[in-house]
């Protein structure tokens, strides 16, 4: 396949308690703000937040499936948690090839939104598949 800048794909997902939890259970991340309410509504978030890195393991899955896509090497992340993402949000990554290198590698932009709001600001380098 050919990969031009400016390639871009979307998927959108709505974030759920079994997300949220499961990602507890996976991840060991047992923080209250993300799965008590009470302690939650003490916070400056004033209700229970998804994981940050739940939102992470959402764009390596578009990456590793659908765009670059199976095959996919995942070499390097960076994200900048901008808003909150709360349970029930229905949140589109939207991922969008920035640059094409010599080898083939490609840099791409990683954002996650809400709404036209950006809620993760990202960018990653990966190798696509042959």
């Amino acid at each position: 396949m050919e990969w031009n800048v400016g390639n871009e794909f979307s998927k959108s997902f709505t974030i759920t308690e079994d997300m949220v939890v499961g990602f507890a259970q996976v991840s060991k991340d047992k923080n209250p703000v993300h799965l008590d309410e009470e302690y939650a509504n003490k916070t400056i978030f004033k209700k229970r937040i998804a994981h940050g890195m739940l939102l992470g393991g959402l764009i390596s899955s578009i990456l590793g499936n659908d765009f670059p896509g199976n095959g996919t090497i995942y070499l390097n992340q960076n994200m900048s948690f901008k808003k909150p993402v709360y349970l029930e949000d229905k949140v589109t990554i939207v991922i969008k090839i920035i640059t094409v290198d010599s080898k083939g590698w490609l840099s791409l932009e990683t954002n996650c939104y809400i709404e036209d709001n950006i809620v993760i600001e990202g960018k990653a380098l990966v190798i696509p598949p042959k």
